[in-house]
C-alpha cells in the first residue's frame, strides 16, 4: 500500500509574546506580500511591523499571547489522519513562523513517502498566500533533495463537500441570530481577507475564486431569503485595496436597519483576524453602528463534515488527471497547476 505525505500549509503565527514582531516582519518581507525591489522590501517590512506593533501585541495579548493557528492546524491534521488510514501522515509548513517548510520537508524525506499531497489551507487562491507558499516549499524540497512525485490542490472554492460543510456552518449563525433577534431583516457578509487591486488586475484569480464560493455557499443554504454581501477585510498596506471593506459593510448594514451574520469565509481556522478583529472590533463597531443583531459564524476548524471534505481532497488528489481542485483559475494569467504538479 503507497504512503501518502500530507503537508497542511497555512499562514503561521506567533508561538507567544517574544515572537510577535519577527512573525510580522517575515510576513511583510514576503515578496509575495510587498511587491517592491528587495532594498525598499526591507525597509518597508520593518517599517510596517514596527508602526503596528504595539497594536498587534495588544491584540494577541486578548488571545493568550500567541496565535492558536497551529494548534488547530495539529487538529485537522490529526483529524485527517484518523479519517485516511494508517498510510496517510500529515505534515504542518507554516509560511512565517514555524515549522518553516524547510523543517517540515526534512521530516517529510525521513518518513518516505510513495507520493506527496501539498494541501494549502487557503480555499481560494492567490499568489500571495498559496502561490507564495508553494513556491517556498519546492525551494526547501529542491535544497533538501527531496524528490517524490507530489501533486499540489491549490484551490477547492466551489468543491460541493466544502460547500456543504460551510454552508452548514452559516445556517446554524443564521439561526443563532434569529433566535436573539426574531423578525429582525439579517444581511450575510462574506468577508474574505483583502488584497491590493494591483495583485486582481496582474491576474490573480482569488476575487473571481471568493465570489463563486460565496454564491455556491449562499445557494446551498436551507435558511433562505437574506442579502449577501462579499467584503474584504485587514487591510495592511496603504495601496488602493479590494472593496466593499467589511467596516463599510457593517456600517452599512447599521444605517440600513439590518442584522448581521458575519461569514470569514477565507479561513478555514480561527486565528488573531476572527478571534479578535471579527469577535472584538467589528462586533464593538456594529454596536455603535446600530447593528441591531452581529452573529459571526464558526470557522470549520476541526468540523467533521470540513474533514471530510478535505479527505475527499486528497483522494481526488493521488488520481491521475486534471486539477483535482478548481478549474475556475484556469481563467486567469496566474494559474498555478502547470507550475505546482508533478
Amino acid at each position: 500500500m503507497s504512503r501518502i505525505a500530507i503537508v497542511l500549509f497555512n499562514l503561521g503565527g506567533p508561538d507567544g509574546p517574544d515572537s510577535i514582531d519577527r512573525f510580522r516582519v517575515n510576513l511583510f518581507s514576503d515578496p509575495a506580500i510587498i511587491r517592491a525591489p528587495w532594498f525598499i522590501r526591507v525597509w518597508l517590512s520593518r517599517l510596517i511591523a514596527g508602526k503596528s506593533a504595539k497594536a498587534a501585541r495588544e491584540n494577541y495579548a486578548l488571545i493568550g499571547g500567541k496565535s492558536p493557528l497551529l494548534d488547530y492546524t495539529k487538529a485537522q491534521a490529526q483529524a485527517l489522519e484518523e479519517v485516511l488510514g494508517e498510510d496517510h501522515k500529515c505534515f504542518i509548513a507554516m509560511r512565517y513562523w514555524h515549522p518553516f517548510a524547510s523543517e517540515t520537508v526534512r521530516a517529510v524525506k525521513a518518513w518516505n513517502p510513495d507520493r506527496v499531497i501539498l494541501l494549502p489551507l487557503y480555499p481560494h487562491f492567490s499568489t500571495a498566500t498559496t502561490g507564495s507558499s508553494l513556491a517556498n516549499w519546492r525551494e526547501a524540497a529542491a535544497n533538501a533533495g527531496l524528490a517524490k512525485p507530489t501533486t499540489a490542490l491549490c484551490c477547492w472554492p466551489d468543491d460541493p463537500s466544502f460547500t456543504s460543510a460551510y454552508a452548514s456552518l452559516v445556517d446554524e449563525a443564521i439561526a443563532k441570530a434569529q433566535t436573539q433577534a426574531p423578525g429582525q431583516k439579517l444581511r450575510i457578509l462574506y468577508s474574505a481577507h483583502g488584497l491590493p487591486e494591483s495583485i486582481i488586475k496582474s491576474g490573480d484569480p482569488y476575487q473571481a475564486q471568493i465570489e463563486r464560493s460565496a454564491a455556491q455557499i449562499h445557494a446551498a443554504l436551507k435558511n433562505q431569503g437574506h442579502e449577501a454581501v462579499i467584503c474584504y477585510q485587514s487591510r495592511a498596506t496603504p495601496q488602493k485595496w479590494l472593496d466593499p471593506s467589511t467596516i463599510d459593510s457593517i456600517t452599512k448594514a447599521g444605517q440600513e436597519g439590518y442584522g448581521v451574520v458575519i461569514v470569514p469565509i477565507a479561513f478555514v481556522s480561527d486565528h488573531i483576524e476572527t478571534l479578535v478583529e471579527l469577535d472584538i472590533e467589528n462586533r464593538h463597531l456594529a454596536e455603535q453602528s446600530g447593528v441591531a443583531v452581529y452573529v459571526r459564524a464558526c470557522a470549520p476548524n476541526s468540523d467533521p463534515a470540513f474533514i471530510a471534505a478535505l479527505a475527499g481532497l486528497i483522494t481526488r488528489g493521488t488520481q491521475p488527471g486534471l486539477c483535482a481542485g478548481s478549474s475556475l483559475c484556469q481563467d486567469h494569467k496566474h494559474c498555478p497547476w502547470s507550475t505546482h504538479a508533478a
